[in-house]
């Protein structure tokens, strides 16, 4: 650090100092400093206790417990010149401790640090102040997993800066400050600069930490769907075997649906399930959108009759904007609801069984009978 000589146009050098050879101690000294000055580290915050001993069957203590803005519980673990190897640790711990606190717990934690050190105050009344509410019955504070961790040191270890850059992936918000103190003759001062992440670059981290998450959680969510379609496949197959042969020779797949020739050309029989419905259908797709459209519309015209020889209602689409054509029967299901899988599949079995028995015989009929009327000479 230097100090600007404005009229001698020059710079004077201001000597680095350490901590411990200046006489301040951790609690004594830079723990107060931050309790009486919270804003140095960046943001608003509340300090709502000091030393705080409230966890269950353990005797630790955590340096400074504040809220922000948001209402989101931040602990502060503070060390002078070296953070020693397990801060990270420590501080995740009182995290974890401090995520079962709710909003009446915080307000008793802050109105008890609010009795020993500004007797008389409402620790209601500053958190409505702080936090911009009218009433208290409007704060929240502490949702879900919003606890923050901020590590205030001289120097951090190697081991504690990869620690925290691979737990901001995971989009936990954890920060790195690091405090220095300088000297001029008699006169001492203090920065404190964030150095994990960078204050530039913290929304970029954060957008990153939170792309990586979403790439994450996608994956595994694909894991859970894979596994269930697998398993709810092998069901239907097993069940629809014990009635028909239809789908004799198809195999349980990780995709949402399975299909079955119908005998004719460009049409099959599938079976389709989501977390919304099943449904069991006659698709049209023989490549060509034009003679998918003429099969569609000359089964439309027997609709009653296929209905009625079904047994309910069909859903009867032309799929705009697709060059396939589909006749569904379908109903409510849901493929990671296991307590409802036996009615699920027993519905497609029988849908899927009546489709093949209603419409096998149309669909070559009518694929017959197109296909003599576009030999016939124009």
């Amino acid at each position: 650090m230097f100090k600007i000589d404005k009229d001698g146009n020059r710079i004077q050098k201001i000597s680095p100092r350490s901590f411990s050879e200046l006489g301040f101690r951790e609690r004594a000294h830079l723990q107060e400093w931050i309790a009486n000055q919270p804003d140095s580290l960046g943001e608003d915050l509340l300090i709502i206790q000091k030393e705080f001993a409230g966890f269950s069957d353990t005797q630790e203590r955590l340096d400074l417990l504040a809220i922000d803005k948001q209402g989101s519980l931040v602990v502060i673990e503070n060390k002078l010149d070296d953070t020693g190897r397990d801060v990270t640790w420590q501080a995740l711990k009182y995290a974890s401790y401090c995520a079962r606190l709710t909003t009446d717990d915080i307000r008793d934690i802050f109105q008890s640090y609010l009795d020993r050190n500004v007797p008389g105050a409402n620790a209601e009344e500053q958190l409505c102040t702080f936090l911009e509410e009218d009433e208290y019955q409007d704060v929240i504070l502490n949702k879900g997993v919003t606890q923050r961790v901020m590590l205030v040191a001289a120097n951090f270890r190697k081991e504690v800066t990869s620690t925290v850059l691979w737990l901001s992936s995971f989009k936990l918000r954890i920060q790195c400050f690091k405090i220095s103190p300088f000297s001029q003759g008699d006169d001492l001062f203090l920065t404190i600069d964030q150095i994990i992440p960078t204050k530039d670059a913290e929304d970029f981290m954060i957008g990153l930490a939170t792309k990586a998450q979403t790439e994450v959680e996608g994956v595994e969510a694909e894991k859970t769907r894979h596994t269930l379609r697998l398993e709810f496949w092998s069901r239907l197959l097993t069940a629809m075997n014990a009635k028909s042969q239809l789908l004799r020779n198809i195999s349980p797949r990780r995709d949402n649906w399975l299909g079955t020739g119908s005998g004719t050309r460009g049409i099959s029989f599938n079976l389709v399930v989501t977390g919304e419905a099943v449904r069991s259908e006659v698709y049209i797709d023989t490549g060509a959108s034009d003679l998918n459209e003429t099969i569609f519309n000359a089964l439309c015209t027997d609709a009653n009759a296929i209905e009625t020889e079904f047994g309910e209602a069909l859903v009867w689409e032309r799929l705009e904007g697709r060059r396939a054509c589909r006749i569904k029967a379908e109903r409510e299901g849901n493929i990671f609801d296991r307590e409802r899988w036996p009615g699920m599949i027993d519905y497609m079995v029988e849908a899927t069984i009546k489709l093949d028995k209603t419409f096998r015989m149309r669909v070559a009929e009518v694929s017959r009978t197109i296909g003599r009327s576009s030999a016939v000479p124009g």
